[in-house]
């Protein structure tokens, strides 16, 4: 049996509905620092916060766990990424958000290396930021933040995680470099990962959770096609790979044969789409939404 540390903080909700929709649902009442899961698989379920875990996985701890790539590489964790989960509150696009280097709004600095020897830096990424400043060769003050970064406008610049870069907009800020890319990733302690019974598990449970991941924002598309309308249907139709095409059981009685055809689409295309395909002579279009998708 293996155990996992799951995130405290913004992630924690989307990591338990995560893990409920993958039907390994962790049960947390208040005041609860142990939650169960029913499941013979995990013996141990721990909420901790993400800056954490990679740390209490890689010293074994815990078998997995799930926390940023910004906290991986600010502890210089020696862990295995099994997987990108790319479900982070703050995620954008492509599940990632950017530790970025910004200076005041007003300030002549356009670039990283204008940045001027002892300048102050504050950040809840220490190591990081140290080490960037480090390959560029300026020498800093760092100042750990903790935490509404963006507040500390003594200091001459901040590196700091954002999406979008509004909160950092509103405060007076200008982005000048992206430091980093993050997303959200499945980790495992790499003696865990060796062990055949514990790596067989652990490979299950990122099956099921990946599955999940994969399948959201993607419905199933089902339709009955005449066989004279198939090449026009099947030509408008965005697949995975290639639509599942099947001849209806005793079409061959009808005047024409038809075929159903079943294909999974993004679901924010599908307003468009289904017009479209019943213009082109689809008929009885069914929408499915999908849990899953294991490949």
């Amino acid at each position: 049996m293996i155990s996992i540390a799951i995130p405290k903080g913004s992630l924690e909700a989307q990591t338990l509905q995560l893990f409920k929709q993958a039907d390994l649902e962790i049960k947390v009442t208040s005041r609860e620092y142990n939650p169960r899961i029913d499941d013979p698989r995990i013996d141990r379920v721990k909420i901790l916060r993400p800056q954490e875990i990679p740390e209490y996985v890689a010293t074994g701890y815990f078998d997995m766990g799930i926390t940023g790539k910004d906290w991986i590489m600010e502890r210089g964790a020696d862990v295995l990424e099994l997987a990108d989960l790319s479900y982070s509150k703050m995620a954008e696009k492509n599940g990632t958000v950017r530790i970025v280097l910004a200076v005041q709004a007003d300030s002549e600095i356009k670039a990283p290396e204008d940045i001027k020897p002892d300048s102050r830096i504050s950040t809840e990424y220490p190591n990081i930021t140290k080490a960037f400043f480090a390959e560029l060769g300026i020498p800093v003050q760092i100042f750990f933040s903790y935490g509404a970064t963006e507040a500390k406008d003594m200091m001459d610049a901040i590196v700091e995680l954002t999406e979008t870069g509004e909160t950092l907009r509103k405060n007076n800020w200008r982005i000048i470099h992206t430091i980093l890319e993050s997303s959200t990733k499945l980790i495992a302690n790499k003696d865990s990962w060796r062990d055949p019974a514990k790596r067989r598990a652990m490979e299950e449970i990122m099956t099921l959770l990946c599955g999940v991941t994969e399948a959201r924002g993607k419905v199933l598309l089902s339709m009955n096609v005449a066989e004279h309308d198939l090449k026009n249907v099947v030509s408008a139709l965005p697949a995975l790979k290639k639509p599942t095409i099947s001849r209806l059981y005793d079409s061959d009685t009808s005047t024409s044969r038809y075929y159903a055809v079943e294909t999974v689409v993004n679901k924010k295309e599908v307003n468009i789409l289904i017009p479209r395909l019943k213009s082109l002579g689809a008929e009885d279009i069914i929408e499915i939404e999908i849990t899953k998708i294991v490949r």
